[in-house]
């Protein structure tokens, strides 16, 4: 058994003024004592937050007695998680500062800094007491509510100064158990398009990725020369250009349904996921041999791990085993004959040296990452025995197991929620009538 951890964001209705200055005032000394911490915790090469709260709790009391004692507490959690991720980021050369930046400020809260008030509102305890903050629910935080989830005992805040509202950061957490799976479904992630392989069919989902990143690419590039040649490569504007695009979003939303659609149907057949076992960082290994520096993004921005990380996350809420096997050779090799499968300039079909059928290099890199699944260790990869796998001498022979089915982006990223499905039905029904 696993305990899963989601986070929802929640916004408040619109807070009284006098309310709100309460809590800007409480962000304000939380600030304070956040960086007193994180110069402390760097300065002393501090990253645990028992040995940091023990060093400097009695301080933060004597400093702030107004503030409720377990603030100090949430305070000393948060340096020492921005001194971690700093320190890290310095023995890895990428951070130039001495001490880390605090720039914006969520508020920590514990089981004595908050409490809910049925599922509408919450209280939060400050320097003047407890303050009472409406919450504005959405389907996403009813869809956890409702499906067996429960919410934690911490929570984040962050004040919105321009609306006068509360974002607030809830973790639900659910207890899943893992089945015994009766299969496996082999993926195959790529930069252009993500293969399945489901019941001896192999489906290929096109993504888009290349061209989401070759758009930003060539937008990013337009506006570092218009900016840089007026304002200077520093300039503040050409950073809120940035901040406006919005690459990571649109390739977060293909991978995320990309994953629900893998594990539902894993779900569904009690299957586990086969993936493969790429390490930390694939795309350093794979750009070694390449000079082409526009090539050398795309792969950076292919994130194949991203893609990993997503059906992960998703297999583990569901409770979906997921296997890893070794990736080597899985599109190079032929697993009916265990022979070496030919390409020619760089297409993506193949033909065996032995047996001289044809194979999609999508197709057999699934096959082989099943075989290897069976098999249940990350050699080379066995005979079949018994898969539904032509191994005629003609092309694309009967079974079809050769040529993926391939599933256009428009088609699969329309899957919609079943009120919308619903609305969309309504309307094709009215114009059939109005014909």
């Amino acid at each position: 058994m696993s305990e899963v951890a989601r986070t929802v964001v929640v916004k408040s209705a619109s807070l009284p003024r006098k309310a709100f200055g309460v809590l800007v005032e409480l962000e304000g000394m939380y600030r304070n004592m956040v960086e007193q911490l994180v110069m402390f915790a760097v300065r002393s090469n501090i990253t645990s937050f028992t040995k940091l709260k023990a060093l400097k709790y009695r301080e933060l009391r004597s400093l702030y007695p107004q503030l409720p004692s377990h603030y100090a507490y949430t305070a000393c959690q948060d340096a020492s998680a921005r001194v971690k991720s700093f320190l890290r980021l310095k023995r890895c050369g990428l951070a130039e500062k001495k001490y880390p930046e605090v720039r914006s400020i969520t508020i920590w809260l514990d089981y004595h800094l908050w409490r809910l008030e049925g599922l509408t509102a919450i209280q939060i305890a400050t320097h003047k007491g407890w303050i009472r903050v409406e919450l504005e629910l959405r389907k996403h935080f009813w869809r956890y509510v409702n499906g067996g989830w429960r919410i934690s005992t911490e929570a984040k805040v962050k004040l919105d100064r321009k609306s006068r509202i509360l974002i607030i950061y809830l973790t639900f957490k659910k207890s899943v158990v893992a089945y015994e799976p009766r299969g496996f479904i082999a993926v195959d992630v790529n930069e252009n398009h993500v293969a399945v392989l489901v019941d001896g069919s192999v489906y290929l989902f096109e993504t888009g990725v290349r061209d989401i990143v070759l758009g930003y690419y060539y937008r990013r590039k337009r506006i570092q020369e218009k900016y840089d040649r007026v304002y200077g490569v520093k300039s503040r504007i050409k950073k809120k250009i940035f901040k406006r695009l919005k690459e990571r979003k649109g390739k977060n939303d293909l991978r995320w349904k990309l994953a629900k659609i893998f594990v539902r149907v894993a779900v569904e057949r009690r299957y586990a996921i086969v993936l493969e076992r790429l390490g930390r960082n694939p795309a350093r290994g794979m750009i070694n041999h390449i000079k082409d520096a526009q090539l050398r993004h795309r792969i950076y921005q292919a994130s194949f791990r991203g893609v990993q990380r997503a059906i992960e996350e998703k297999a583990r809420e569901h409770g979906v085993p997921v296997v890893y096997v070794n990736p080597k050779n899985t599109s190079k090799q032929c697993p009916v004959h265990s022979a070496r499968i030919i390409y020619d300039n760089g297409e993506r079909l193949g033909r065996c040296a032995a047996g001289g059928e044809l194979w999609h290099r999508d197709a057999v890199a699934c096959y082989n990452l099943l075989l290897k699944a069976l098999r249940s260790n990350g050699s080379t990869a066995p005979s079949p025995g018994g898969l539904p796998v032509d191994g005629s001498h003609v092309p694309f022979g009967s079974t079809a197991t050769h040529d993926p089915t391939g599933i256009p982006k428009s088609l699969w990223t329309r899957w919609k929620s079943l009120d919308a499905t619903n609305k969309y039905e309504l309307m094709r029904i009215a114009s059939k009538d109005k014909r």
